[in-house]
């Protein structure tokens, strides 16, 4: 099996090597070409210079990029994948992109003659590389099925839920829950700190107790050790509670968690801090 992989952040990288991993190879394109030579030389993947290149060489290309914006432009941007003839191809846009955005994209690829699936992906740096990652698929069925198998590579968790878009407005949903419980559990154990319980003991029994979830277990290391070296950024989580937002908007609604968990987040960005990984919330809980 040959792809073509566009992205190679944390997650990314993680995502791209788990596929090798798994057989499939891969030719690779980052905006930060020096990244994707890196990878290269580690992985044996071939760099094409630009996305349309890329496309030439394959019948399916994975994005996993920041944003919508970023993901428009390599699809229909100057040396875009649509300038390399992308007809009966597949594009598997594993971004956590603007819903209205899946939406348009789908629709612009399917009168290009190419197919589009929103396959925004659940977990972060340590399922990718175990093939434990959860992903939610829209787009048209038969393009889902006849790519379920590049998923299971990566994925313990596949779920179709329709049409294109309604997958990236799972994800916000889902991501409203886990910079919330990121945000919760940090206040939890700087507090604890202040009371003069050691973070250790206050983790193990939150374990035990109301705070036993994934997230725990996944950043407990991080909140130990104040390990913040990205997994998934504070920039990132900033940004998919601001998508989130729209989705309420558009609904019709208001929360008032979510835009005091977002503006957590922003205060973090506002302290230089966007870089790091989302559960570095724990520095400002602690000062």
């Amino acid at each position: 099996m040959k792809l073509g992989f566009i992205g190679l952040g944390n997650l990314g990288r993680a995502i791209a090597e788990r596929l090798i991993s798994q057989g499939v190879e891969l030719v690779v394109w980052n905006r930060t070409l020096e990244k994707a030579q890196e990878f290269a030389r580690k992985t044996g993947a071939r760099v094409a210079q630009t996305p349309s290149e890329l496309v030439r060489e394959v019948q399916k290309v994975i994005l996993i990029l920041f944003d919508s914006q970023a993901s428009e432009q390599v699809i229909f941007g100057k040396g875009g994948l649509l300038e390399g003839g992308i007809e009966n191809k597949t594009i598997i846009d594993l971004t956590t992109n603007h819903f209205d955005y899946a939406k348009m994209a789908y629709g612009e690829l399917k009168v290009k003659g190419a197919h589009y699936l929103d396959a925004p992906v659940l977990g972060s740096v340590v399922p990718a590389r175990k093939g434990e990652l959860t992903v939610v698929v829209g787009g048209d069925r038969e393009i889902f099925e006849d790519s379920r198998d590049i998923f299971e590579k990566f994925c313990k968790n596949v779920f179709f839920v329709g049409e294109a878009g309604k997958a990236s407005k799972v994800k916000l949903i889902n991501n409203i829950v886990l910079g919330t419980f990121m945000d919760v559990l940090a206040e939890a154990v700087a507090l604890a700190q202040r009371t003069g319980i050691g973070k250790e003991k206050m983790i193990e029994i939150l374990k035990a107790g109301a705070g036993k979830s994934y997230i725990l277990e996944v950043k407990e290391k991080k909140l130990l050790e104040e390990d913040f070296s990205p997994h998934f950024s504070v920039d990132l989580i900033y940004k998919d509670l601001h998508y989130a937002q729209d989705l309420l908007k558009d609904l019709g609604l208001f929360s008032f968690t979510l835009s005091a968990v977002k503006e957590t987040y922003g205060l973090l960005r506002h302290k230089g801090l966007g870089d790091r990984d989302f559960s570095a919330i724990y520095k400002l809980f602690e000062e």
